[in-house]
């Protein structure tokens, strides 16, 4: 935990979760996914059937597709495809939230330090982020293999304080899925749910214990205090 309780004018670094929180992957994640399903003969799935799962990654994108568990080698294979066909359209039509890239400036603008902590694999995320243009204005960028542990274990939030020059109570981690807000809270730093995110109509995010929620981009730079 940290040391101190600092205010919210005083944060600064900002860290976001990647997929459903910075940028908006999921038509191109979609696109993979039924492809793949188009591949084995099975009907498409609806958009907005599948953009609630997207932030838990490609098992949980499978096994949405194909009705079935991981532990099979037929799964190990359609996973394998899944992200081969994603690879190759990984920017396709994947961009920032609305409201996003005039977040990112004015962070910039007040030497407000940003990252992206996420559990997608490097090879992924670091193509994406030089598609978006993002790679060499981040502070950090951690992948889900960078550590050993990916949230919501706090190491990889740790891990991004020490590549960005901070301490974990200077900081605001924001993301849509509930491990983000344990993985920030674990580690010690504010934290804010991203309603325009990910979040399936079942989940409760007013119980994850966040230390904020917003609705859009603009609002995170409104609790910031910043201009």
């Amino acid at each position: 935990m940290h040391p101190v309780e600092i205010d919210r004018n005083d944060i600064r670094t900002v860290l976001f979760d990647l997929d459903g929180t910075l940028a908006d992957t999921a038509p191109d994640l979609a696109f993979a996914l039924n492809t793949l399903l188009a591949e084995q003969n099975r009907p498409a799935l609806p958009y907005e059937r599948i953009r609630p799962h997207v932030s838990h990654g490609a098992t949980a994108l499978v096994c949405l597709g194909f009705s079935m568990e991981p532990g099979s080698d037929e799964f190990a294979a359609l996973r394998i495809r899944f992200l081969e066909i994603y690879q190759e359209h990984i920017a396709a039509q994947t961009q920032l939230f609305p409201g996003m890239i005039d977040v990112l400036s004015c962070l910039e603008r007040n030497s407000v330090r940003w990252g992206v902590v996420t559990n997608k694999p490097a090879h992924l995320t670091e193509p994406l982020m030089a598609a978006l243009g993002l790679e060499q204005r981040a502070a950090c960028i951690v992948s889900g293999d960078s550590t050993t542990e990916r949230k919501p274990h706090p190491s990889p939030m740790i891990y991004a304080c020490a590549v960005a020059g901070c301490q974990a109570y200077q900081c605001l981690y924001i993301g849509d899925a509930k491990r983000d807000i344990e993985a920030g809270r674990r580690a010690g730093m504010k934290t804010m749910v991203a309603l325009f995110g990910y979040i399936d109509t079942g989940e409760r995010p007013e119980l994850w214990q966040a230390d904020a929620m917003v609705r859009h981009p603009s609002e995170i730079i409104r609790w910031l205090n910043l201009d």
